[in-house]
């Protein structure tokens, strides 16, 4: 069996296209459903088991770390032994870890499960990833799978925050928001086991070193780092935002109640609308003009305070939409796809370690001067990075050439 060329990709049968792009969309929002839910979830954790907020964070960044952890060194995986294998161990992990959340009450124990949601995470999406590279023709449509899928996405961090609201109203806990996901994961590793899967011919001689070695490559590393400094700014919305948010004192209190909601429904709304934005615009102009109107929604809230934050931090979703799964997908696709999974690792270990190293400093930084409003100050300096990294992208466009020649 040979490795699929990019002419033979255009063959894929139907049924299998659409069996994958559905699992992919599917596996995308049910761990979505918990890792977007944490903003909403520290203020019950803080108060639960007394934290600081330095503490309370590691409910995010400890299933981050893991995640990178899990795509730096077995990312390869996805090569190594086929889409297939990875996905179902890494499905078949999430599915215990968030049912354990039953057998007791601790916040380390809670820790540890998250740490082997992360963990399993990073096995699950490097495979899935790898799959959305076997059955795209050309970087264009792989691209705009990307968006959709990562919609997907961005559903399940709308239908998780609001399940935790809602288990909370009814005095519920918060915790059986994984055994929602714990459910819908064991039927996704139904569906995956019994799928059609694109012809693949694993890589015997993949290893970690190969991951490892593609630091050293300008695309792997320069798509990585842009996506290290957008998430560092996109989780600083949905992780301290909710607890910016109880200084608010006006007459909106409904909408600061529900502005997680509003971000993740923007996000999700702008995933879905770059599929047809990309048909018509330019990647590199998108991104540019965008990342500027999400450097401009953080200006404007630090400098004139929360009354300005509750509106622009929710808009700044809109514009957040297109930007991770454009730049994930271009990474990825500067790569033959013999070596998509370990490229996805890459890019998911720089994802995951900004996931759970910038929120981790803010809460430092908020407990350094006793507000999680300085916090914010640090997410704009990234805000403002990324938008002069998008256009010295745009005007220079190094990666144009090397992803024309992978769609050759």
């Amino acid at each position: 069996m040979q490795q699929l060329s990019s002419a033979a990709v255009t063959a894929v049968p139907t049924h299998t296209y659409t069996q994958v792009k559905w699992m992919t969309c599917l596996m995308f929002f049910v761990f979505a459903m918990t890792t977007d839910a944490v903003g909403v979830i520290i203020p019950e954790v803080v108060k639960q088991f007394d934290l600081s907020l330095t503490q309370a964070a590691a409910f995010h960044y400890v299933p981050m770390i893991f995640i990178g952890l899990s795509g730096l060194f077995l990312g390869q995986l996805a090569d190594q032994l086929g889409r297939k294998k990875i996905i179902l161990f890494g499905l078949l992990i999430y599915s215990l870890a968030c049912f354990a959340f039953a057998l007791g009450q601790s916040f380390y124990f809670y820790n540890l499960l998250l740490g082997l949601c992360g963990l399993s995470i990073g096995l699950f999406k490097t495979g899935a990833l790898a799959l959305i590279g076997d059955i795209s023709p050309n970087s264009a449509s792989h691209t705009r799978l990307m968006n959709r899928v990562e919609g997907f996405f961005g559903l399940g961090a709308i239908v998780g925050p609001a399940l935790v609201a809602i288990l909370l109203m009814f005095e519920m806990a918060w915790e059986q928001l994984y055994f929602v996901a714990g459910f819908i994961c064991a039927v996704l590793l139904l569906i995956a086991y019994r799928m059609d899967y694109p012809l693949y011919a694993p890589q015997p001689k993949a290893s970690i070193w190969q991951t490892l070695a593609l630091v050293k490559n300008p695309y792997a590393l320069g798509f990585s780092l842009a996506i290290a400094c957008y998430v560092a700014t996109e989780v600083a919305v949905f992780v301290w935002l909710p607890t910016l948010l109880q200084q608010y004192e006006g007459q909106w209190t409904l909408l600061a109640a529900h502005a997680i909601t509003v971000f993740f429904i923007l996000r999700t709304i702008g995933r879905f609308l770059a599929e047809w934005l990309l048909t018509r615009f330019s990647w590199t102009i998108l991104l540019a003009w965008f990342s500027s109107v999400i450097a401009l929604c953080f200006v404007l809230s630090m400098w004139h305070g929360v009354a300005w934050a509750l509106w622009l931090m929710p808009l700044s979703g809109l514009f957040m939409s297109m930007m991770y799964p454009t730049l994930n997908s271009k990474g990825i696709s500067c790569f033959p796809r013999k070596q998509h999974g370990a490229a996805a690792g890459l890019i998911l270990a720089f994802t995951a370690l900004a996931a759970a190293l910038g929120p981790l400093l803010m809460g430092i930084v908020g407990d350094w001067f006793g507000d999680v409003r300085y916090g914010f100050y640090l997410a704009t300096g990234f805000a403002l990075l990324l938008a002069a990294a998008m256009w010295w992208n745009h005007l220079f466009n190094p990666a144009e050439a090397q992803l024309q020649a992978m769609s050759d």
